[in-house]
């Protein structure tokens, strides 16, 4: 994300807590609700989520801030916490960052609840709301004892594991998450729940994830809605996407091929999300826009996707252009999201098919 810029700021809440919140990109105003584990500045070169920010910052002002208990928000949580008072957090960050005009929503996972709740409080206020992963009930509405009793189990295991040198218990709970990761993935995730709050404190907020609902308020939603979701998602299950959907009125349903609860960059998954979400969204891709598949990419992103094409592999690039191998996988990663490519031999063909000339 060396090309692009987040600027972080702080509020705080009615009720005395410190928000941690961030902007990036240009573009019509997204606010994405906060969801689970979020650190602004940790997750900012991430190999979980470094293709996420670079999407929505390429066509969006893209807005997101830690929830309380997390992050560089503060980390403290009423005893009392509760759905109002995670839907009052994100109309904080919403006025704060947007106190004008328009925006569209992005709810993931958790974050799709205070999202619909958001928008049946302000429907002059929301343009689009994108729903990913997402569910109006937490595991103990969901009418399923085996799966409530199942978080149970992994929720104390998270706060008695959580703090401990050994990630063995971090783990149990993050390759749910991304079961498709790399060990660099998941170790990168194991170390963002370290650093992200106590185990005390994610103990609590899974507790409140597994209370929320906010199914009476489906039907009372009036604004445009696309709900994307995951055929096997590990973390909700495809049928709480469904339910959504089935509950919004004419919200469009999205499933995707995946078992990962964060899409990961290689997937076709990927792909098709992003597709979604910018055709819901009425927005064309630059490639689309200026007619040229390459205009996206920096002077350094061709110079690599040449190097590419001519059969070098990360350490020669990184020698040949006196970088590191780190930075070249990083600059690797953004000319495939940009070509809409996930592996080394498909960027040669797409570079060959199109007359790619550095």
């Amino acid at each position: 994300m060396s090309q692009t810029r987040q600027r972080i700021r702080f509020l705080r809440t009615d009720d005395g807590v410190k928000l941690a919140w961030a902007e990036a990109g240009s573009g019509p105003a997204l606010v994405k609700a906060a969801n689970w584990m979020t650190h602004l500045e940790f997750e900012w070169e991430s190999p979980v989520w470094q293709h996420w920010l670079r999407f929505f910052t390429e066509h969006f002002r893209f807005i997101r801030y830690d929830e309380r208990g997390c992050g560089l928000s503060d980390w403290e949580i009423p005893a009392d916490l509760t759905m109002d008072r995670w839907t009052a957090d994100l109309e904080a960050v919403a006025g704060a960052a947007q106190p004008t005009g328009q925006l569209a929503l992005l709810g993931i996972s958790q974050g799709g609840a205070a999202c619909v709740q958001y928008a049946v409080r302000h429907p002059e206020r929301v343009t689009h709301m994108i729903l990913y992963g997402a569910y109006a009930r937490g595991a103990f509405h969901r009418e399923n004892p085996d799966m409530a009793a199942e978080y149970r189990l992994i929720s104390e295991a998270v706060r008695m594991g959580w703090g401990k040198e050994n990630p063995s218990f971090r783990q149990l709970f993050t390759s749910r998450f991304i079961p498709g990761g790399t060990a660099e993935q998941i170790a990168w995730f194991n170390e963002l729940c370290r650093r992200t709050t106590t185990g005390d404190i994610a103990f609590a907020l899974m507790r409140m994830r597994a209370k929320m609902n906010v199914i009476d308020l489906l039907e009372q939603v009036r604004v445009p809605t696309l709900v994307i979701h995951g055929r096997t998602d590990n973390i909700c299950p495809v049928a709480e996407g469904k339910f959504l959907a089935s509950r919004i009125p004419g919200a469009q349903f999205v499933e995707l091929d995946s078992s990962n609860h964060v899409l990961l960059a290689h997937e076709p998954a990927w792909q098709k999300f992003q597709e979604a979400v910018l055709d819901f969204c009425g927005i064309r891709s630059a490639r689309e826009e200026q007619g040229d598949p390459f205009a996206t990419l920096s002077p350094r992103e061709r110079e690599i996707l040449s190097l590419i094409t001519e059969g070098l592999g990360n350490a020669q690039i990184g020698e040949k252009l006196s970088i590191s191998e780190k930075t070249v996988r990083n600059h690797i990663s953004s000319v495939y999201d940009k070509l809409g490519v996930w592996s080394r031999a498909q960027a040669m063909v797409f570079a060959r098919d199109h007359g790619f000339r550095s």
